[in-house]
């Protein structure tokens, strides 16, 4: 029964799973917004950790993590990808990636970086992403783009592929 110290004790029991969540912004010739974060190797997409104890989704997570990163508060489009990540030293991850949209010139030039997580941020054409996104983020956002291009469901995967 909810509330008693017997269910407490069952939640507390349950597996851990981290969740974030990211969006997809890009120029009108296609290129994807990068940022650098500081606090770790490789690119990223805006993003980051869903408050799932506070109740947030992943959608508000997405929008609430690119207005801190970024200083863009957006709507966001459809649900483009969602990837379930194992890591060694971590519990796995869920990832969610949206569809930003599509950034003019305006919005570009009102990019204001998180200074305390991003060093910097740059628009990266689709074939030299892998360059950028490493392991299986890169693998996602390529799944997320060819889901966008081609107007199809959402992208499942597992470490970045297609889960089968």
């Amino acid at each position: 029964m909810p509330g008693t110290p017997d269910f407490a004790a069952y939640i507390a029991s349950l597996p851990r799973v981290l969740a974030g969540a990211a969006a997809i912004f890009r120029d009108t010739s296609g290129r994807v917004l990068l940022v650098e974060p500081n606090y770790r190797a490789g690119w990223a997409l805006p993003g980051g950790t869903i408050e799932s104890d506070t109740g947030e989704s992943p959608r508000q997570a997405a929008r609430r993590e690119t207005l801190e990163e970024i200083g863009l508060d957006r709507e966001l489009g459809r649900l483009l990808a969602v990837d379930w990540v194992l890591g060694p030293d971590r519990p796995p991850l869920m990832a969610y990636v949206y569809d930003g949209g599509v950034l003019g010139t305006v919005e570009f030039e009102a990019i204001e970086l998180q200074e305390t997580e991003l060093l910097s941020w740059r628009l990266v054409p689709r074939e030299e992403l892998s360059d950028y996104l490493l392991g299986s983020l890169g693998r996602r956002v390529l799944a997320a783009l060819d889901a966008l291009a081609d107007g199809s469901t959402t992208a499942e995967l597992e470490n970045g592929r297609p889960a089968r």
